[in-house]
């Protein structure tokens, strides 16, 4: 059975950094694409980041680009997402997500199957 748990959220300052993780369990780690989605209130939930089951390859909404950065660290079955320059307009309950099938990019939001609890942002002003 596949476990994401999250972790790393937080309340913060416009322009202050936080760093998410997600701790993976239930199968090989290294096989599988991972990703963060976000989901503020009253809005649907939106594409982060994703990178790809070598860590070769990250995606990011354009909304974030430049500021956050997704990795993984393989023999901690963990990804992170560094998040800099936060803005109010971050907000979110932030989720992190992993595809059915192995060898993927982890590039579209249809990819992700699997989800975590969450972790709350909060980035005041």
């Amino acid at each position: 059975q596949v476990q994401l748990v999250e972790s790393g959220g937080g309340l913060v300052q416009a322009g202050g950094s936080l760093r998410l993780s997600c701790a993976a369990s239930g199968r090989t780690f290294s096989a599988y694409a991972m990703g963060w989605f976000r989901q503020a209130p009253g809005k649907e939930r939106e594409f982060v980041s994703g990178i790809n089951w070598r860590g070769t390859s990250t995606y990011y909404a354009e909304g974030v680009k430049g500021r956050f950065t997704i990795s993984r660290d393989n023999a901690k079955s963990t990804v992170y997402l560094q998040m800099n320059s936060l803005k109010p307009d971050d907000t979110a309950v932030y989720y992190c997500a992993s595809p059915r099938t192995p060898y993927g990019l982890g590039s579209k939001s249809s990819e992700f199957e699997y989800w975590g609890q969450g972790t709350q942002v909060t980035v005041s002003s």
